[in-house]
């Protein structure tokens, strides 16, 4: 972590939650990140870049985007980091319950903003 070309941008310790989308939900995205900020209990970071971007696509917003709706993805970077991500071993042992209920706080911040 973090994909290579994104560093420089980005922090080098996923303990943030990322918000991605393509060029086209800027403006979502950007509502979105400053939402999640202003009562968020974790630094969030966001990104919108070309569709071609690996990484960017690779979960359900990328089916709105082919239907032209502005969409994005919230992430915690597991991908990248998580040596469990989508294996056996990916138990709820491992999860942090804690934070996963911060990241479900801002998030309702998210829709409430996002809703008026």
């Amino acid at each position: 972590y973090p994909s290579p070309g994104l560093g420089f941008f980005y922090p080098n310790k996923g303990n943030f939650i990322g918000f991605a989308g393509d060029t086209r939900s800027r403006s979502l995205l950007r509502s979105a990140v400053s939402a999640f900020r202003k009562t968020g209990k974790l630094p969030c970071e966001g990104a919108s870049l070309p569709a071609i971007v690996p990484g960017i696509g690779w979960s359900d917003q990328w089916s709105f985007w082919q239907c032209g709706y502005p969409a994005i993805m919230v992430t915690d970077t597991a991908p990248f980091r998580y040596p469990h991500y989508h294996e056996p071993t990916d138990t709820p042992d491992k999860l942090d319950y804690d934070r996963f209920a911060l990241v479900v706080s801002g998030m309702e911040s998210v829709i409430k903003d996002l809703a008026r």
